[in-house]
């Protein structure tokens, strides 16, 4: 999309002004690749007033674009906690210090740290993903760990949820006569839009495709992108295009939406100058002579 933006806006060069084109890399599971980008000097070398992203998206209807004018995605975070115990045969767990008691003990303990510490009326979410015990069926081991995701659409709700993870494991870890070592790893800020340029973009992706193929209201999703590092530092919006309902794969794909990050999903390649389009008016019309 973004190149045939750039093929096209070249051509013409229908716009007073400059047009940076960033193709992000490394935006996956933390690695920060804008960050990475801002850190070395992106917008010092190439001076932008304003970014805009796309993404496409599991939605039903084919080139239907999504956004609104706040938290569209959620902050992405990791979290490992180990347990240190004293490792004893499991026929004598009394000549030892049980970490695995304590871990699924403190398991359960996390996964109603959102409820009692964050208000209903927002959305966040922890989920423990991984255990680990011993190797051996007959051993309690020196430590066991287990480990997770923590997604929020806000840094408060993320601030609380990762002092009650390090309270609750301390304390567990005590209850049971262990320490606790927590590891937290705050890998992607949530994607914060910024309600000017939410509207822009609104109005011209009604341009391209019409009122009804635009949702401005979409509610935020709990997946990451780490685009929320630009949109830090400068405003801008972040918004899907719709990938459509699946109907464009080749037999023997799964059924039902073409959801990201699963092995039937499919790039729906009629969205391509769909979001080209919405590329090159929008840098039309924001840099209108």
């Amino acid at each position: 999309m973004l190149l045939a933006a750039a093929k096209h806006l070249a051509r013409t060069r229908n716009f007073a002004g400059t047009v940076h084109l960033i193709f992000q890399p490394a935006e996956e599971m933390g690695k920060a690749g804008a960050l990475k980008m801002i850190e070395e000097g992106l917008f010092e070398r190439f001076p932008c007033d304003a970014v805009f992203a796309l993404h496409n998206f599991a939605l039903d209807q084919v080139g239907a674009f999504a956004l609104n004018a706040s938290a569209l995605m959620a902050s992405s975070n990791t979290f490992r906690i180990t347990l240190h115990g004293s490792g004893t045969h499991a026929s004598l767990p009394h000549t030892g210090i049980d970490p695995v008691a304590a871990v699924i003990d403190l398991g359960q303990q996390l996964q109603t740290l959102v409820a009692k510490n964050i208000n209903s009326l927002e959305r966040a979410l922890l989920a423990v993903t991984q255990i680990q015990g011993s190797d051996a069926p007959n051993v309690i081991p020196d430590s066991a760990w287990l480990g997770g995701t923590v997604r929020t659409f806000s840094l408060d709700a993320l601030d609380k949820l990762e002092a009650a993870l390090r309270r609750t494991a301390e304390h567990i870890a005590l209850a049971h006569g262990c320490t606790a070592d927590v590891q937290f790893r705050r890998a992607s800020p949530p994607v914060i839009n910024h309600e000017k340029e939410a509207a822009f973009a609104a109005e011209v992706m009604r341009e391209i495709v019409g009122d009804e193929a635009v949702d401005t209201q979409y509610p935020g999703v709990l997946a990451a992108e780490d685009f929320a590092h630009m949109l830090r530092v400068r405003p801008g919006c972040y918004a899907f295009l719709g990938n459509g309902a699946g109907d464009h794969r080749l037999p023997g794909h799964g059924n039902g939406p073409c959801l990201l990050h699963n092995r039937s999903y499919d790039f729906n390649d009629q969205i391509i100058p769909i979001g080209a389009s919405y590329f090159v008016r929008l840098a039309e019309t924001w840099l209108a002579a």
